[in-house]
C-alpha cells in the first residue's frame, strides 16, 4: 500500500499524474495518512520543503472528495396545487433597453453624395446620406446626421458624386449580346427571318445563353442597370447567370410557335418554363416570368395557355406588341382588331403583363392598357434603328399607362444596353417628333428609367427610389467630370451631359458590385476573351458553303 501511495505522490510531482491521482491524493489527506515524499522528486534548493505543486494537487483532491462524499439533498417536493387557484404567472425578465442610435452598427454608409431619391416628398439631398442595413435601406437623410448616428458602419464616401436608384431596363434580350451588330440597317421583319433566326438556330446552345449573359451583365453594370427585364431561350442560364453577378432581374423564358433553340413543341416548352418557374420561386433577385414572343408569332391558344400557365405561379407575363406600322396592319386585316385589342379579347391582358414597345397603339390601346394595369417598355434606339416609329410617349403617360425604359437589343435592334444613353435619345426623339422641346422633359425621362420602370412591373414598394424599407439598388455617378460641369439642372445633367462611364458604383440589395469602375463579382478578361470566340463561331456558322 505504502508503494502504491508513493507511486501517486510520485506522478502528481512530475507532472504525470493519471486520472484519479489528484482526488486520491485528497482523500489520503483526509483520512489523517502520511504521504511519503520521495527526495527524487524534491524541488532543488527548498531543502526538503514539499513542492507547492503537490500542496496544490493535493488541497485540490481534498475539496473534489469532500464534495463527492457530501449527501446531495433531496430535491423539494413540489407544492400542491389547488387547480380553482393556479399560482401566478412567473415574471418575464424585463425585456434588454434598446441600444442609443450611436451605438448601433449597420452594414454601409454612403456618405456626403448629392442624393437623388427620386421619391416625391425628399427628392434631393444636397450632403445627403444613406443607411444600408441587409439588402434594405435604413434611413435617408443629411449627411451629419446619419454619420452620428452610425459611427461603426462601413462606409462609401460619395463627396463629388450623384447619388441615384439603379435604372431598371425594362426590356431585353441579354444572351443576344453575343450577336451585337450581327446584322444591321435592315426592317423588322427581314432582321429577325434572314438574320437572327437562322443565326440562333445554327449557335443558340445554354452555354450560349450562359456566357451572353456574362457579357449583358458586365455591361449593364458597368452602366448602372441594377434590374432588367429579359426574353430569352434557356432562361434558366441567363437567371443562374444574373443571380452570379449580383443583379436583379424579371426574366422570362420565350414561346413562340415555331421549334426554339431549346425547345421543339409548345408542350415541350410550357413543361420546362413550369420546372423554371417552380425552381425560381421566391428568389430573392430573380423574378421567372413567361415570355410569349408576341401576337404575331403566337397563336390565341398558345397566349391563352401561356397566361394561364403564368397566373398559376404569379408569374409576369412578357411580350413584345405594336412594334411596327406592318404588325398592326396585319393584325387589323385578319383580326379586325389591333394587337392590343385582340389581347384584350382573348382574355390576356393584365396587371402582370409587361408589353414592349407600344409604338402603334390608339386611343382605345392606351385606355385598355391603362386599366388593365399593363406596363409598357419605351425601347427609343431599337424604334429608331428598326424605323418602327415612335412611341406616343406623352399620350401613353396622359392616359395613366405605366412605363418603363428599354434598351432592347443588344444585336441589331440596338447594339448595346446603355441607359444613360436611352435616356438622352429618348427625351430627344420624343421632342424631334412632335417638334416640341417640352413634350418630354429629363425629369421625366429620369423617373421613367427609374420609379417608372417599377411601376411597369408593378415593384414600385420595391425598388425605383431611394427609400427607407426598400431595397437597396444604389448607384453612384462621378459628377465632377469636364463634361458635366458646371451644374445648373440636375436631371438635365444626369440625363444630356452624364454618361455610362461616369457610373463609379454600383450596389444591388446592399451588395457592392462595381466601385471606382472596377466590376466585383465578374471575371472581366475571361468574358471578353468568350465574346471574341464566339464571334469567330457565329460567323463561321454562317458563311455560305464552299463547293467541293
Amino acid at each position: 500500500m505504502t508503494t502504491q501511495r508513493s507511486a501517486t505522490v510520485a506522478r502528481l510531482f512530475k507532472g504525470g499524474a493519471r486520472s484519479g491521482d489528484v482526488v486520491r491524493a485528497g482523500r489520503l489527506f483526509r483520512r489523517g495518512t502520511a504521504l511519503p515524499c520521495p527526495s527524487s522528486v524534491l524541488w532543488a534548493g527548498h531543502g526538503g520543503a514539499v513542492p507547492l505543486r503537490l500542496l496544490l494537487a493535493a488541497l485540490l483532491g481534498l475539496a473534489v472528495a469532500a464534495f463527492a462524499q457530501q449527501p446531495s439533498p433531496a430535491p423539494p417536493a413540489p407544492p400542491q396545487q389547488n387547480p380553482a387557484n393556479p399560482p401566478p404567472p412567473r415574471p418575464r425578465p424585463p425585456r434588454p433597453r434598446p441600444r442609443p442610435p450611436i451605438a448601433t452598427i449597420a452594414d454601409l454608409l454612403i456618405t456626403g453624395g448629392t442624393v437623388v431619391t427620386m421619391n416625391p416628398a425628399q427628392p434631393i439631398l444636397n450632403d445627403g446620406a444613406l443607411m444600408v442595413r441587409g439588402s434594405v435601406i435604413l434611413e435617408v437623410g443629411p449627411r451629419e446626421k446619419l454619420e452620428g448616428q452610425y459611427p461603426d458602419a462601413r462606409r462609401i464616401d460619395a463627396r463629388g458624386h450623384i447619388v441615384l436608384p439603379g435604372f431598371i431596363n425594362t426590356h431585353t434580350h441579354a444572351p443576344m449580346a453575343l450577336l451585337r451588330g450581327l446584322a444591321n440597317d435592315m426592317t423588322l421583319e427581314d432582321w429577325l427571318t434572314k438574320a437572327i433566326f437562322p443565326a440562333e438556330a445554327r449557335n443558340v446552345t445554354e452555354d450560349f445563353s450562359t456566357w451572353g449573359t456574362r457579357l449583358a451583365a458586365l455591361e449593364m453594370i458597368e452602366g448602372g442597370t441594377t434590374t432588367f427585364v429579359d426574353m430569352y431561350y434557356f432562361e434558366d442560364a441567363v437567371a443562374r447567370e444574373a443571380k452570379a453577378a449580383g443583379l436583379r432581374g424579371v426574366l422570362g423564358e420565350t414561346v413562340i410557335d415555331v421549334p426554339a433553340p431549346d425547345s421543339k413543341s409548345i408542350g415541350q416548352s410550357l413543361a420546362q418554363i413550369e420546372e423554371y418557374l417552380q425552381r425560381w420561386q421566391g428568389d430573392p433577385l430573380i423574378r421567372p416570368a413567361v415570355a410569349p414572343h408576341s401576337p404575331y408569332t403566337c397563336s390565341a391558344d398558345t397566349l391563352r395557355r401561356a397566361a394561364a400557365l403564368a397566373r398559376r405561379y404569379h408569374a409576369p407575363l412578357l411580350i413584345h406588341v405594336a412594334e411596327t406600322k406592318h404588325e398592326r396592319e396585319e393584325s387589323l386585316a385578319a383580326k379586325q382588331l389591333s394587337p392590343v385589342a385582340w389581347l384584350e379579347s382573348i382574355g390576356f391582358l393584365g396587371p402582370d403583363v409587361l408589353a414592349a414597345h407600344c409604338v402603334w397603339v390608339d386611343e382605345a390601346d392606351r385606355k385598355a392598357l391603362a386599366a388593365r394595369g399593363a406596363g409598357c417598355a419605351y425601347n427609343p434606339s431599337s424604334n429608331m434603328m428598326l424605323a418602327s416609329g415612335v412611341a406616343p410617349v406623352p399620350l401613353l403617360l396622359a392616359a395613366g399607362v405605366r412605363l418603363g425604359l428599354g434598351t432592347d437589343g443588344p444585336a441589331g435592334s440596338n447594339n448595346d444596353l446603355d441607359m444613360m444613353l436611352e435616356m438622352n435619345v429618348g427625351a430627344k426623339l420624343q421632342k424631334v417628333s412632335q417638334l416640341d422641346p417640352r413634350a418630354l422633359s429629363a425629369a421625366q425621362m429620369l423617373e421613367m428609367a427609374t420609379l417608372g420602370g417599377a411601376r411597369a412591373l408593378h415593384m414600385e414598394d420595391q425598388i425605383g427610389s431611394l427609400e427607407a424599407g426598400k431595397q437597396a439598388d444604389i448607384i453612384l455617378l462621378r459628377a465632377g467630370v469636364s463634361h458635366g460641369l458646371p451644374i445648373y439642372d440636375l436631371p438635365a445633367e444626369i440625363v444630356y451631359a452624364l454618361n455610362a462611364s461616369d457610373v463609379d458604383t454600383v450596389i444591388v440589395a446592399g451588395r457592392v458590385l462595381m466601385h471606382d469602375r472596377r466590376v466585383l463579382t465578374l471575371d472581366k478578361p475571361s468574358i471578353l476573351a468568350k465574346a471574341k470566340e464566339y464571334g469567330e463561331k457565329v460567323r463561321q456558322s454562317l458563311a455560305p458553303a464552299t463547293k467541293p
